[in-house]
């Protein structure tokens, strides 16, 4: 693949794919990968690893799609850095990968790393090389072709997360039609239509996600008490509190009856974490009483298991207030 036939490639997955394909048949290293990182993990989005009868080593890598390491441990996290070289013929004479902690599980006797990032600059992840034996050193002359490969995955990676919002938008207006009436929320069809269309987005790019369940403690009894009207009036307390704390790109659903379901979109552990903390004080500010339940989608997990996660966290902390009173 030239740089030409790259260009003309404008879908990522696909050019992914072209790239490893083309730098494994032009450097000859065993595996190639294109990764996210998030956070401390290292997520493997493509691979391109050399079938048996193509390589002289009896080793082999099998890394799959969507395994997942610590950013940390890796060559690419001393690279981006600039602790090692894009290229090392021999990782054994660079002290940053020699020393790397994911030598153990993934032998590489050579590496070629170059970051990709999104179109403001951030790192997203990276296109790497590794094969289990030294090459020779004239693969450093390699450096500004697989530079130029990485730019060009880069600049497409960007095009599409730039999309995406204005998808994010257009998957709003389709689940239009799915509005609960009483509180202007998506009901649980427009929920499911959504979170099809994340995980599909989760799934190319490695998005992480938060999902939230929650189920208010006293809507039936204020049903029973106070009237309906009382009861509505809780439950558009609710969306509206839930609503003030997500961002346009979110979802707040009402499941139906009391339950309530929120996803945020690119959101990681801390960000969940101090959304839990609004969450709550936005109920209480709205005179509300909610069991609450969270989950983060990581590797392995799609949305839909995410949320029975969350489900389930919430039905434990109604089962602990049920035990209180």
């Amino acid at each position: 693949m030239n740089t030409e036939e790259a260009c003309m490639i404008n879908d990522f997955a696909a050019a992914a794919q072209a790239t490893m394909a083309y730098l494994r048949r032009r450097l000859g290293l065993q595996l190639w990968m294109v990764t996210r990182t998030e956070g401390d993990d290292w997520i493997v989005l493509y691979t391109d690893e050399a079938a048996a009868k193509d390589t002289d080593s009896a080793f082999r890598y099998d890394i799959a799609p969507g395994q997942s390491f610590r950013w940390t441990d890796t060559f690419c996290a001393r690279m981006v850095l600039g602790h090692g070289p894009g290229i090392a013929p021999s990782t054994q004479e660079v002290e940053a990968y020699a020393q790397a902690p994911l030598a153990e599980r993934l032998p590489a006797g050579a590496y070629v790393g170059v970051p990709l990032r999104r179109s403001d600059g951030s790192l997203f992840g990276t296109l790497c090389g590794l094969d289990p034996q030294a090459q020779p050193d004239a693969i450093r002359d390699e450096l500004d072709t697989v530079t130029l490969m990485g730019e060009l995955l880069s600049r497409i990676l960007g095009s599409e997360l730039d999309a995406g919002t204005a998808s994010r938008h257009a998957d709003r207006a389709d689940a239009d039609a799915t509005r609960d009436p009483l509180t202007g929320l998506v009901n649980r069809r427009g929920w499911d239509l959504l979170v099809q269309r994340e995980e599909e987005r989760c799934s190319r790019y490695g998005h992480s996600a938060c999902v939230v369940s929650l189920d208010l403690d006293d809507l039936q009894f204020t049903n029973d008490t106070q009237g309906k009207a009382a009861g509505d009036s809780m439950l558009v307390r609710a969306a509206r509190a839930l609503e003030g704390v997500t961002r346009g790109t979110d979802t707040v659903a009402r499941m139906g009856g009391d339950e309530f379901a929120m996803l945020m979109v690119e959101c990681d552990y801390f960000d969940a974490q101090s959304l839990l903390v609004r969450v709550q004080e936005a109920l209480a500010a709205a005179d509300v009483r909610a069991a609450l339940g969270m989950a983060l989608r990581k590797p392995g997990y799609d949305l839909e298991e995410t949320f029975a996660m969350a489900d389930a966290e919430m039905s434990r902390a109604k089962r602990s207030k049920k035990v209180l009173n």
